[in-house]
């Protein structure tokens, strides 16, 4: 059998994924209680991407709080009462060999959920969204205590990574950002101050979970005076030193911006962030062709691959990408006759 980077197995603490393929996060709105718990349609939807022998599942932001969602048909982990539902799902996908993980997240000022919402400073995203709050210490306390104990539930519900959604100008992003960072106390001001938020929700998250972390980063801000893949090798550091393992590296959506999006348009900030902080990350965005994931891991540009759109097009994608790059996968037993 011919060997490739895309198929390699790829351990990361005491996790081995069987290929370095990942579903990435993308939000379904489908829990249509609005209570933030799995339906049939997660199962459906998640499963599909398991028999198709995608080596990480990873679910779409999960909110850690209520008024965390970016809409009220979000996933939830908010509660000990979603832990069911996710277990349930969870050992689903590890029945057809997937490792599972987890995006804990909390939208901030993109929360379109009723009632008040908050942010690190009172600046709306645009002039059709809601303005938000600006946190208080209590309130920033709280919502930490939240992320760690939305980490203890996943730890419940069996998951094998989690990932923390710092990125497309939720919450953790909006801290890390000077351009909706406005403030003038330990948690802004100064890049390590911009940090802490984030690294208090690492450390607390680690007092809970010992396995595997990666935090999803938007590692440019497409805006003159926003932050660029440079300022996130310095983030990463931080990150590394504080023990996460992996970042998953996409851009954008802090601000409202003109974005040129082309085929691996966001892959030149994974190399850059894993080369200057020397920490493994993943690729995202625009990745459709085996080849193009091969070329990606083969000259070190990524360790692994995040899949998004084209997993909704093609569930059964790494089949796909192996016949492309001429290599054989083994199916699941009972879809052998049409594999």
């Amino acid at each position: 059998m011919r060997k490739t980077a895309l198929f390699s197995p790829y351990t990361v603490k005491n996790v081995t994924l069987k290929n370095r393929i990942v579903m990435s996060p993308m939000c379904m709105y489908s829990s249509h209680n609005e209570d933030g718990k799995v339906q049939n349609f997660h199962k459906t939807h998640y499963i599909s991407r398991a028999v198709g022998q995608v080596g990480l599942i990873m679910l779409e932001a999960t909110a850690v709080q209520p008024q965390g969602r970016i809409t009220a048909q979000d996933l939830g982990i908010w509660d000990d009462a979603h832990i069911e539902g996710l277990k349930e799902l969870v050992s689903e996908l590890k029945s057809y060999g997937s490792k599972t993980s987890i995006q804990l997240a909390h939208a901030g000022r993109k929360a379109t959920v009723d009632g008040e919402i908050y942010a690190p400073s009172a600046i709306s995203f645009n002039e059709k969204m809601k303005t938000p709050k600006e946190m208080s210490k209590e309130d920033i306390h709280d919502t930490i205590q939240a992320f760690i104990d939305g980490a203890r539930r996943v730890k419940e519900a069996g998951f094998d990574i989690i990932e923390l959604h710092g990125a497309h100008g939720y919450l953790i992003n909006e801290f890390l950002s000077p351009l909706t960072n406005k403030r003038n106390d330990e948690y802004g001001g100064t890049k390590e101050n911009q940090y802490r938020f984030l690294k208090e929700i690492i450390d607390g998250v680690k007092q809970v979970w010992d396995g595997p972390l990666f935090v999803r980063v938007s590692a440019h801000d497409y805006h003159e005076d926003g932050l660029t893949a440079e300022d996130y090798v310095t983030y990463a550091q931080w990150m590394k030193d504080q023990g996460v393992d992996l970042i998953d590296v996409s851009s954008g959506a802090v601000v409202p911006a003109s974005i040129d999006v082309y085929p691996g348009y966001q892959v030149g900030y994974a190399e850059t962030i894993r080369h200057g902080a020397n920490i493994d990350t993943g690729a995202v965005g625009l990745i459709t062709s085996g080849l193009q994931a091969e070329e990606i891991l083969r000259n070190n540009r990524s360790d692994l691959i995040f899949v998004a759109r084209e997993l909704l097009r093609d569930p059964y994608w790494p089949r796909t990408a192996a016949k492309e790059l001429g290599v054989e996968i083994d199916p699941p037993k009972q879809y052998d006759r049409g594999w």
